[in-house]
């Protein structure tokens, strides 16, 4: 509708093309569900491609969010890791000084 467009609502949505199926579509296909216009396959097939790029730059950012949090969390624990040792160091000196007491 947004592309003016609407007289191919009604097909789409008897075939039951939502969003998923709609980036699966292809000139062929959208030919098949009634599209016979050049002009108008170019124009969905042209915001179909920034869809897409759109999905995958959102796609990549989640993927670069999830390593950034995964290596903070090694991070995390690596601290943690040295803060036990060291913990445990001294328990462990405080020991041997009380037993040459």
């Amino acid at each position: 509708t947004s592309l003016n467009l609407e007289q191919y609502v009604s097909e789409f949505s008897a075939q039951n093309i939502n969003g998923e199926h709609l980036l699966q579509l292809d000139g062929s296909k959208l030919k098949a569900l009634g599209m016979t216009s050049s002009q108008d396959r170019a124009i969905i097939k042209k915001k179909l491609k920034e869809m897409k790029a759109s999905l995958e730059k959102a796609r990549k950012a989640q993927e670069k969010m999830e390593k950034q949090r995964e290596k903070l969390r090694k991070k995390e624990q690596e601290q943690l890791q040295r803060k036990s040792k060291k913990t445990d160091k001294s328990s462990s000196d405080a020991t041997e000084g009380t037993n040459e007491q």
